[in-house]
Protein backbone atom coordinates (compact mmCIF):
# COMPACT_ATOMS: atom_id res chain seq x y z
CA UNK A 1 0.00 0.00 0.00
CA UNK A 2 3.18 2.40 0.92
CA UNK A 3 4.10 2.22 -2.53
CA UNK A 4 0.95 2.17 -4.95
CA UNK A 5 -1.42 4.34 -2.75
CA UNK A 6 -0.98 7.83 -4.46
CA UNK A 7 -0.51 6.06 -8.01
CA UNK A 8 -4.22 4.76 -7.68
CA UNK A 9 -5.40 7.59 -6.24
CA UNK A 10 -3.82 9.87 -9.05
CA UNK A 11 -4.87 7.84 -11.69
CA UNK A 12 -8.74 7.41 -10.31
CA UNK A 13 -8.73 11.32 -10.38
CA UNK A 14 -7.68 11.14 -14.03
CA UNK A 15 -10.16 8.92 -15.06
CA UNK A 16 -13.11 11.09 -13.44
CA UNK A 17 -11.73 13.92 -14.94
CA UNK A 18 -11.81 11.75 -18.25
CA UNK A 19 -14.96 10.85 -17.55
CA UNK A 20 -16.40 13.67 -16.77
CA UNK A 21 -15.13 15.75 -19.48
CA UNK A 22 -15.82 12.89 -22.14
CA UNK A 23 -18.68 14.67 -24.15
CA UNK A 24 -16.02 17.97 -24.56
CA UNK A 25 -13.62 15.90 -25.71
CA UNK A 26 -15.39 13.07 -27.30
CA UNK A 27 -19.31 12.64 -27.65
CA UNK A 28 -19.95 16.37 -28.57
CA UNK A 29 -17.46 18.41 -29.12
CA UNK A 30 -19.80 20.90 -31.35
CA UNK A 31 -20.98 22.41 -27.46
CA UNK A 32 -20.96 26.03 -27.15
CA UNK A 33 -18.15 25.78 -24.14
CA UNK A 34 -15.54 24.17 -26.94
CA UNK A 35 -15.65 27.17 -28.98
CA UNK A 36 -15.10 29.28 -25.70
CA UNK A 37 -11.39 30.32 -25.41
CA UNK A 38 -11.06 30.59 -21.85
CA UNK A 39 -12.54 27.13 -21.13
CA UNK A 40 -10.50 25.50 -23.76
CA UNK A 41 -7.28 26.99 -22.10
CA UNK A 42 -8.86 25.86 -18.74
CA UNK A 43 -9.35 22.51 -19.76
CA UNK A 44 -6.13 21.81 -21.10
CA UNK A 45 -4.16 23.14 -18.49
CA UNK A 46 -6.47 21.21 -15.96
CA UNK A 47 -5.82 18.19 -17.84
CA UNK A 48 -2.03 18.78 -17.97
CA UNK A 49 -1.88 19.25 -14.35
CA UNK A 50 -3.87 16.09 -13.95
CA UNK A 51 -1.19 13.93 -15.94
CA UNK A 52 1.56 15.96 -14.09
CA UNK A 53 0.14 14.14 -10.90
CA UNK A 54 -0.74 10.63 -12.35
CA UNK A 55 3.30 10.95 -13.51
CA UNK A 56 4.75 12.35 -11.11
CA UNK A 57 3.33 10.10 -8.35
CA UNK A 58 4.44 7.00 -10.52
CA UNK A 59 8.12 8.64 -10.95
CA UNK A 60 8.21 8.13 -7.19
CA UNK A 61 6.99 4.85 -7.19
CA UNK A 62 9.71 4.05 -9.58
CA UNK A 63 12.19 5.87 -7.39
CA UNK A 64 12.84 8.29 -10.81
CA UNK A 65 13.75 11.28 -8.10
CA UNK A 66 15.76 13.30 -11.08
CA UNK A 67 12.37 12.86 -13.41
CA UNK A 68 10.13 14.13 -10.30
CA UNK A 69 11.96 16.97 -9.19
CA UNK A 70 12.40 17.75 -12.99
CA UNK A 71 8.72 17.34 -14.00
CA UNK A 72 8.05 19.30 -10.57
CA UNK A 73 9.31 22.12 -11.81
CA UNK A 74 6.86 21.59 -14.79
CA UNK A 75 4.06 21.02 -12.35
CA UNK A 76 4.44 24.16 -10.07
CA UNK A 77 3.97 26.69 -13.25
CA UNK A 78 1.28 24.34 -14.56
CA UNK A 79 -0.17 24.49 -10.96
CA UNK A 80 -0.24 28.51 -11.27
CA UNK A 81 -1.77 27.83 -14.52
CA UNK A 82 -4.66 26.27 -13.01
CA UNK A 83 -5.52 28.67 -10.49
CA UNK A 84 -5.33 31.41 -12.92
CA UNK A 85 -7.86 30.17 -15.20
CA UNK A 86 -10.47 29.53 -12.43
CA UNK A 87 -10.62 32.00 -10.77
CA UNK A 88 -10.80 33.87 -14.31
CA UNK A 89 -13.70 31.44 -15.00
CA UNK A 90 -15.14 32.36 -11.74
CA UNK A 91 -15.08 36.37 -12.24
CA UNK A 92 -16.02 36.48 -15.72
CA UNK A 93 -19.14 34.25 -15.29
CA UNK A 94 -20.68 34.54 -12.08
CA UNK A 95 -20.95 37.92 -9.97
CA UNK A 96 -22.46 38.60 -6.52
CA UNK A 97 -21.46 36.25 -3.82
CA UNK A 98 -25.29 35.83 -2.78
CA UNK A 99 -25.85 34.83 -6.37
CA UNK A 100 -23.53 31.88 -5.53
CA UNK A 101 -25.05 28.02 -4.89
CA UNK A 102 -23.19 26.76 -1.58
CA UNK A 103 -21.18 24.62 -3.93
CA UNK A 104 -19.97 27.51 -5.95
CA UNK A 105 -18.85 29.02 -2.79
CA UNK A 106 -17.04 26.15 -1.32
CA UNK A 107 -15.51 25.82 -4.75
CA UNK A 108 -13.81 29.73 -4.30
CA UNK A 109 -12.90 28.73 -0.91
CA UNK A 110 -11.18 25.13 -2.29
CA UNK A 111 -9.30 26.76 -5.08
CA UNK A 112 -7.77 29.21 -3.00
CA UNK A 113 -7.03 26.18 -0.58
CA UNK A 114 -5.52 24.57 -3.81
CA UNK A 115 -3.22 27.52 -4.20
CA UNK A 116 -2.30 27.88 -0.36
CA UNK A 117 -1.46 23.47 -0.67
CA UNK A 118 0.70 23.82 -3.67
CA UNK A 119 2.77 26.47 -2.37
CA UNK A 120 3.38 24.75 0.82
CA UNK A 121 4.05 21.67 -0.93
CA UNK A 122 6.69 23.44 -2.97
CA UNK A 123 7.99 24.96 0.34
CA UNK A 124 8.50 21.30 1.93
CA UNK A 125 9.13 19.58 -1.25
CA UNK A 126 12.57 17.94 0.28
CA UNK A 127 10.09 16.72 3.13
CA UNK A 128 8.04 13.55 1.24
CA UNK A 129 5.74 13.31 3.93
CA UNK A 130 4.12 16.77 4.11
CA UNK A 131 4.94 17.06 0.32
CA UNK A 132 3.10 14.43 -0.85
CA UNK A 133 -0.08 14.76 1.42
CA UNK A 134 -0.17 18.16 0.88
CA UNK A 135 -0.53 17.77 -3.04
CA UNK A 136 -2.92 14.86 -2.81
CA UNK A 137 -5.50 17.31 -0.39
CA UNK A 138 -4.61 20.19 -2.94
CA UNK A 139 -6.26 17.51 -5.81
CA UNK A 140 -9.55 16.30 -3.43
CA UNK A 141 -10.30 19.94 -2.35
CA UNK A 142 -11.42 20.59 -6.19
CA UNK A 143 -13.03 17.28 -6.97
CA UNK A 144 -16.27 18.76 -7.18
CA UNK A 145 -16.59 20.24 -10.50
CA UNK A 146 -15.05 16.33 -11.82
CA UNK A 147 -17.71 14.90 -9.58
CA UNK A 148 -20.64 16.20 -10.72
CA UNK A 149 -19.58 16.17 -14.39
CA UNK A 150 -18.23 12.14 -14.28
CA UNK A 151 -21.23 11.08 -11.37
CA UNK A 152 -24.19 13.08 -13.41
CA UNK A 153 -24.83 10.35 -15.82
CA UNK A 154 -26.02 7.83 -13.01
CA UNK A 155 -29.67 7.52 -12.04
CA UNK A 156 -28.89 8.62 -8.66
CA UNK A 157 -28.77 12.13 -6.56
CA UNK A 158 -25.58 13.95 -6.76
CA UNK A 159 -26.20 14.69 -2.91
CA UNK A 160 -25.64 10.93 -2.56
CA UNK A 161 -22.74 9.95 -4.76
CA UNK A 162 -21.09 13.04 -4.47
CA UNK A 163 -20.55 12.93 -0.89
CA UNK A 164 -19.95 8.93 -0.72
CA UNK A 165 -16.80 9.24 -3.18
CA UNK A 166 -15.74 12.34 -2.25
CA UNK A 167 -15.58 11.54 1.48
CA UNK A 168 -13.89 7.67 0.26
CA UNK A 169 -11.03 9.37 -1.18
CA UNK A 170 -10.52 11.28 1.96
CA UNK A 171 -11.32 8.09 4.31
CA UNK A 172 -8.71 6.43 1.81
CA UNK A 173 -5.71 8.91 2.81
CA UNK A 174 -6.60 8.15 6.75
CA UNK A 175 -6.28 4.59 6.25
CA UNK A 176 -3.11 5.12 4.52
CA UNK A 177 -1.69 7.08 7.42
CA UNK A 178 -2.74 4.36 9.66
CA UNK A 179 -1.84 1.51 7.84
CA UNK A 180 1.88 3.31 7.10
CA UNK A 181 2.14 5.58 10.17
CA UNK A 182 0.24 3.61 12.78
CA UNK A 183 -1.73 7.29 13.40
CA UNK A 184 -3.04 10.09 11.76
CA UNK A 185 -0.49 12.62 10.16
CA UNK A 186 -1.54 16.06 11.11
CA UNK A 187 -1.25 17.25 7.86
CA UNK A 188 -4.35 14.89 6.56
CA UNK A 189 -6.55 15.68 10.03
CA UNK A 190 -6.11 19.41 8.86
CA UNK A 191 -6.81 18.95 5.32
CA UNK A 192 -9.87 17.07 6.62
CA UNK A 193 -11.16 19.59 9.10
CA UNK A 194 -10.70 22.12 6.89
CA UNK A 195 -12.68 20.22 4.25
CA UNK A 196 -16.17 20.28 6.16
CA UNK A 197 -15.21 23.81 7.71
CA UNK A 198 -15.53 25.02 4.10
CA UNK A 199 -18.85 23.52 3.28
CA UNK A 200 -20.57 24.88 6.70
CA UNK A 201 -18.62 28.12 5.80
CA UNK A 202 -20.60 27.98 2.16
CA UNK A 203 -23.61 27.01 3.80
CA UNK A 204 -23.98 29.55 6.16
CA UNK A 205 -22.74 32.94 4.38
Amino acid sequence: MRKYYFSIVSVLILLLSLIGFSDNLITDIGQESNRDPKFVIHGLILFLWMFIFVSQTNFIRQDNFKAHKSLGIVGMVVAVGVVISTWYIFISNYSGWDNLTFYAKANRFFMTSFAILIFLAYRYRRVPDKHKRLILLANLLILEPLLSRSLGSLDISLLITIPIVWNAFFLSLLVYDFVTLRKIHLISVLGIAWFYSVWAIAILL
